[in-house]
């Protein structure tokens, strides 16, 4: 199993083997921003009212790793560290929303 650390490193080795360099951060910014639009093309087919169009398929898996692919480049390039702000995140989500959502009558099945 690969850890966040561990996919930022790979995706750093790949970029220096095979990828010549990394792209600028603006234009990783308008890849991420391409791969989430995909993301939303396959999410509005299968869970949403449109269907797949003939030869489309339902690569879920795919559109979420080339999101985190294209994150993991941006994280590199900018010195973020993932797996620290990931727990930072945690954290203040744990602390804000303990029980905000426990009490939500939206969320009761």
């Amino acid at each position: 199993m690969i850890t966040i650390q561990g996919a930022q490193d790979a995706v750093d080795q790949w970029i220096k083997e095979f990828g010549v360099r990394y792209f600028s951060e603006l234009t990783n910014m308008t890849v991420l921003t391409e791969e989430v639009g995909e993301l939303a093309r396959v999410m509005a087919r299968k869970y949403g009212d449109q269907s797949f169009k003939p030869g489309e398929k339902d690569n879920l898996g795919e559109e979420m790793a080339d999101i985190f692919w294209v994150l993991c480049c941006l994280a590199n390039q900018t010195g973020v560290n993932l797996t620290e702000e990931f727990m930072k995140s945690l954290e203040k989500k744990t602390k804000r929303d303990s029980s905000r959502h426990l009490g939500n009558p939206k969320l009761k099945a």
